[in-house]
């Protein structure tokens, strides 16, 4: 039985068979496969359970011990997937074209099989090669990510392959190389089209043979790693122009994986935009911010050319500048460089807010001091005192301004991350 659930851990959750629902509203999703009945949490069990019923002719290995050097480095992280996670907990969708992308991932990751995700930057590359290793044989064993770009020239073998003390100035200790740290599991290779091409003919002979030697060591050592590689390159570019070998290339697009940009799925920017929002509040620990039509309207008439990314920054922002419930996307867009013909209506003028007895209510005053106090401070980039200044721009004394932003409480932070 092969089943879609996509989950998030504050509480979104969206169904290839049921549908998508944050709380007790439900969005539809069209299907054309009848709903079976799925309990809640057991959907990668059933995926799970299929695996074993059915194992890959090649057993997996145990992992090797780690304590042959330290393993700790930079541009890496390590992760052991718990068995119970549900494989799809942060990929948000009900698109047609992200279904199809899932059912391809589930059946290709019960495979061994070599993966090249491609998709422009910012598209979620590394959540779908973190999902295709939680559905593998491989999912008790450790995923190995590394930023390929992140990774100097000169260190290269030193950090794919490891090293022995002594091997090089500076190599004070043994230390275990990438693939060996991954043996039994599953090595992804972000940005793998930034490995320089004097270094892909060491990366081919791993992948073929699956052996490989320490820096400074003659001794040969074996591993059986699962590779997942993503780049946003056009690799068959590359290989023309001579930046990529040709067999490494045919060696990695085994079953070639390709993801949408975020404009080419915007029915799905609402629950991605709720998703974010859930989020944000709870790290920022404030009360719940809300989008409105309009809000929603503007954000899938943006192309967001960084895609999942730049929706995820600029939501932010506007958290951060949000006074309330209500959200800055003006701000927040333009801080972002949006054009302005995707910029929202301005906010509401003085004779809007005047009741229909001609007097302007206090709270809206204050909205109204509070808007404007704002766009002076953006205009000056958060400059008080002195020449083009807030206080400048408004006329008013620059002690005067501070006592009104600390009543208002309008306070600039930092995004994160």
């Amino acid at each position: 039985m092969r089943v879609h659930e996509l989950h998030t851990h504050e509480g979104l959750h969206a169904s290839h068979v049921n549908g998508f629902h944050q709380g007790d509203q439900e969005f539809p999703v069209k299907s054309p496969r009848a709903a079976p009945a799925v309990q809640p949490h057991r959907t990668l069990r059933v995926v799970v359970d299929n695996v074993a019923k059915h194992p890959d002719p090649h057993a997996v290995p145990p992992p090797l011990t780690q304590d042959e050097g330290d393993v700790s480095m930079s541009p890496v992280t390590v992760s052991n997937c718990p068995t119970d996670r549900l494989a799809f907990n942060k990929i948000v969708g009900r698109d047609a074209t992200l279904l199809s992308l899932l059912d391809k991932i589930e059946r290709v990751a019960a495979t061994d099989a070599t993966v090249l995700i491609l998709g422009e930057s910012g598209t979620g590359k590394e959540l779908v090669a973190a999902a295709i290793h939680d559905c593998s044989a491989r999912r008790d064993s450790p995923l190995v990510r590394v930023n390929c770009a992140s990774v100097p020239s000169d260190l290269f073998e030193s950090e794919f392959f490891g090293h022995v003390k002594g091997a090089f100035t500076g190599a004070v200790r043994d230390r275990i190389g990438r693939f060996q740290l991954a043996h039994g599991g599953t090595l992804f290779l972000d940005e793998v089209g930034e490995i320089p091409l004097s270094h892909q003919g060491k990366l081919l002979r791993v992948l073929q043979e699956g052996q490989f030697e320490r820096l400074g060591e003659d001794r040969t050592r074996t591993v059986n790693v699962r590779i997942v590689a993503a780049t946003n390159r056009d690799l068959p570019r590359e290989v023309e122009a001579g930046r990529f070998r040709q067999d490494l290339y045919y060696r990695l697009s085994v079953f070639p994986v390709e993801l949408p940009p975020l404009r080419a799925r915007t029915d799905d920017i609402p629950a991605l935009a709720a998703h974010f929002l859930e989020l944000l509040c709870a790290r920022f620990t404030r009360p719940a911010v809300h989008l409105t039509s309009d809000d929603l309207e503007l954000l899938q008439r943006y192309p967001w050319p960084g895609n999942i990314r730049e929706l995820q920054h600029v939501l932010e922002r506007a958290v951060i500048l949000a006074h309330g419930p209500h959200l800055r996307l003006d701000l927040a867009l333009a801080q972002a460089g949006v054009p302005s013909a995707f910029a929202p209506p301005a906010p509401v003028a003085l004779k809007e807010a005047t009741s229909s007895s001609g007097i302007l209510r206090y709270a809206d005053l204050k909205r109204l001091e509070y808007e404007n106090i704002l766009t002076a401070l953006e205009q000056a980039r958060w400059k008080v005192y002195g020449a083009g200044g807030a206080a400048e721009l408004l006329d008013i004394n620059p002690t005067t301004l501070a006592s009104r932003m600390k009543a208002l409480g309008i306070r600039r932070c930092e995004p994160h991350g």
